[in-house]
C-alpha cells in the first residue's frame, strides 16, 4: 500500500507538469501557475492539520526553520520548473528536476554523511551524458535552438528539490509531516507574495482555466503531497525510486501525446540513462 501510493503522489505529479504546459501554452505566466498550484496545496494541508489536531499546535523553533528552509525549496523548484517548461518542453525540465538526488549526495560528500566512490563518479559521469543527450549538446542537429534559459531553470528546480528534500527530512524530526508542509507552503506564499502579479492571478481565477487551476493545485501539491506523506510511512526505499521513474515518464508521455511535443532519439536515451542513475542513487540515499 505505501508504495502504491508514492507512485499515484508521483503520477498525479507527472499530470499536474501536463497541466501547468498547457496553461502556460494558453498565455498564462509561468509565476501565476507556480502560485496557484502553491495556494491550493497550503489550502489542502491546512485543512488535514485543523482536521486532524483540531487546534493548532505551535511547533518548535528548529522545525519552523527548517519548515521555512524547505518552503524555500518548494518555491524555487515550482518557479523554476514552470519557467523550465515555458522555455523548453515537459520532458525535458521534469527529467532535469530529477538529477536532484545528485546535489543531495554532493551535499552529504561534502558533510561527511557518505563517502566518494567510484560508484558515486561514476553515477554523476551518466547523469552529466543523460543530460548532453537530453539538451542535444551531444549528438543534436539544431542546438542553436537549444534554450540555455529552459536547460538552467530544469537543472534550478532540481538544486531547489534537493533543498525541499533536506529541509522536509529534518523538520520531520521535530514535528509532524502535516506540520511540516503547512509550514513549507506559508513559506511559499509569502515567497511568491512580491513576485506574483495581483491582477493576473485575479483574472486567473474569473477566466474559463480556472478548473485547470484547481486540478493543477489538487494533483501537483495538495492530494499528492498526502498521499506521498501516507506512503511514505510505510515505504521501502523501492517507493523512493518509483518516484523518480514515474513523474518524469508521466509528465512526458503528457506532452508527447496532449501536447504534440517531441523528442528526438538521443534524447529519449538521455532521459533513460538519468532516470535510471537517479533512481539507483535514491536507492542508496535512503
Amino acid at each position: 500500500m505505501g508504495i502504491a501510493l508514492v507512485i499515484l503522489a508521483a503520477f498525479l505529479w507527472g499530470v499536474s507538469g501536463g497541466i501547468a504546459a498547457v496553461l502556460i501554452e494558453r498565455g498564462w505566466d509561468p509565476l501565476v501557475v507556480s502560485f496557484y498550484r502553491g495556494v491550493v496545496g497550503f489550502l489542502c494541508f491546512a485543512a488535514w492539520w485543523l482536521a486532524r489536531f483540531a487546534v493548532i499546535p505551535f511547533p518548535d523553533r528548529r522545525a519552523i526553520l527548517w519548515s521555512a528552509f524547505a518552503g524555500l525549496g518548494v518555491a524555487g523548484n515550482f518557479i523554476f520548473y514552470f519557467l523550465s517548461i515555458s522555455q523548453a518542453n515537459v520532458a525535458v525540465a521534469v527529467t532535469l528536476m530529477y538529477t536532484a538526488p545528485v546535489y543531495v549526495y554532493l551535499v552529504s560528500l561534502t558533510t561527511g554523511a557518505v563517502r566518494l566512490t567510484p560508484g558515486f563518479v561514476a553515477a554523476i559521469g551518466s547523469v552529466l551524458l543523460g543530460v548532453a543527450l537530453l539538451t542535444q549538446l551531444v549528438g543534436g542537429e539544431n542546438l542553436s535552438e537549444l534554450s540555455f534559459a529552459g536547460v538552467a531553470a530544469g537543472i534550478a528546480a532540481g538544486v531547489s528539490y534537493a533543498v525541499f528534500l533536506f529541509g522536509f527530512r529534518n523538520a520531520a524530526l521535530h514535528t509532524s509531516s502535516v506540520e511540516v508542509l503547512a509550514v513549507a507552503f506559508l513559506v511559499f506564499l509569502l515567497v511568491m507574495a512580491p513576485l506574483v502579479d495581483p491582477g493576473k492571478v485575479v483574472a486567473a481565477s474569473l477566466s474559463d482555466d480556472v478548473h485547470l487551476f484547481l486540478l493543477l493545485g489538487l494533483f501537483g501539491a495538495g492530494l499528492s503531497f498526502v498521499f506521498y506523506v501516507l506512503g511514505l510511512r510505510r515505504a521501502t526505499p523501492v517507493a523512493v525510486a518509483l518516484v523518480a521513474a514515474v513523474e518524469p515518464v508521466t509528465a512526458s508521455l503528457f506532452g508527447l501525446t496532449v501536447l504534440d511535443q517531441s523528442l528526438a532519439p538521443l534524447q529519449w536515451l538521455g532521459m533513460v540513462v538519468i532516470i535510471a542513475t537517479v533512481t539507483a542513487l535514491a536507492i542508496r540515499l535512503r
